[in-house]
């Protein structure tokens, strides 16, 4: 019980810290989000008196005239109420609006796509760590060289072979524009259609951090004494494999996947601005280029709270897996 505690306790202090760096972090950058909203007024040929500035000011919550500890105070009570302001960039819609629509298509996508890419991985790992010395070795660096070419540069070959040479998937967005979105079978079809192929760039260039890192621990796991006792037994070298050497050397990589799963609500800024994806990561870039505090302070705290949830999670779980933490702990 007291590790459990500990964990919990440890968590809140987290969570804690990166709501404080969320808070003083979009305020050391340079620029006013009012002034981005009066160039974007101006453009549209409209003037702005100083009182509806002032209103502006205060409706965004800059230059309120308050201390630097009155808006912290404001700033976590409106947290904890979800009261996430404003966004300027999309204004006058509310922050929790813009990263509720975005959310789920950013969930859909890249946490299918990590999932299919640990299960993939951690698979093709333990297969070719178990058949150490034989041809299926040579899948190790063939994949690694997947993972080490740059993101946006395989992203845009896939689009150039599968979509504007052979033409088997849409060059870009989330679903047909056609279709009003909405819970029905010719909707989620194309959302699934439109969305294969960012799916595919995600899981080609991340399979190989998980087959490579399984391989390792599968060759080391191979040779404790538990493996050889089992080998000794007469049992069968898949039930050995699976039940004994799969089994222990998965452990490392679930934490690594629990870090995965926390940073999908992220997003991939860079897959989805290839693919015009509307996806979190577009949210958050459009959210740096506009200055826009609240909207970035919204996503960085989704973003917080799913790391550090998932953390929690597969630490308690990991508990349950290996109780050595335990003991250790």
């Amino acid at each position: 019980m007291r590790y459990y505690a500990r964990k919990f306790a440890f968590y809140l202090v987290a969570l804690w810290a990166a709501l404080t760096l969320n808070f003083f972090i979009p305020r050391l950058m340079p620029g006013n989000p009012v002034d981005i909203l009066m160039a974007k007024l101006a453009q549209r040929g409209g003037t702005v008196d100083p009182s509806a500035r002032r209103a502006y000011e205060l409706l965004l919550g800059t230059n309120s005239g308050e201390s630097l500890l009155s808006q912290y105070t404001s700033y976590l009570g409106n947290m904890f109420r979800g009261d996430l302001g404003i966004s300027v960039s999309s204004f006058p819609t509310p922050v929790s609006q813009i990263i509720g629509e975005a959310l789920p298509w950013t969930l859909m996508l890249v946490g299918i796509a990590t999932f299919l890419s640990f299960v993939l991985g951690i698979a093709l790992g333990a297969f070719v760590g178990w058949r150490r010395g034989t041809w299926l070795d040579s899948l190790v660096p063939a994949t690694t060289v997947l993972a080490a070419v740059p993101y946006f540069w395989l992203a845009l070959i896939l689009v150039a072979v599968l979509s504007s040479a052979w033409g088997w998937f849409p060059l870009q967005g989330g679903y047909d524009v056609v279709l009003w979105p909405g819970w029905n079978a010719d909707f989620i079809g194309s959302a699934i259609y439109y969305g294969t192929l960012p799916a595919l760039t995600i899981v080609i260039s991340s399979v190989g951090g998980w087959l490579l890192g399984m391989r390792n621990m599968m060759v080391s796991t191979t040779a404790e004494d538990y493996v050889l006792t089992a080998q000794a037994k007469g049992l069968r070298d898949s039930r050995i494999m699976i039940k004994y050497a799969a089994r222990n050397a998965v452990l490392p990589s679930v934490a690594g996947f629990a870090i995965s799963l926390g940073f999908v609500v992220a997003g991939s800024i860079i897959t989805e601005q290839v693919f015009s994806y509307p996806g979190i990561g577009s949210k958050l870039l459009q959210a740096v280029q506009n200055n826009d505090y609240a909207l970035m302070q919204g996503i960085f705290l989704v973003i917080t709270v799913a790391v550090l949830g998932a953390n929690l999670v597969v630490d308690l779980l990991y508990a349950l897996i290996d109780p050595r933490t335990r003991v250790s702990g």
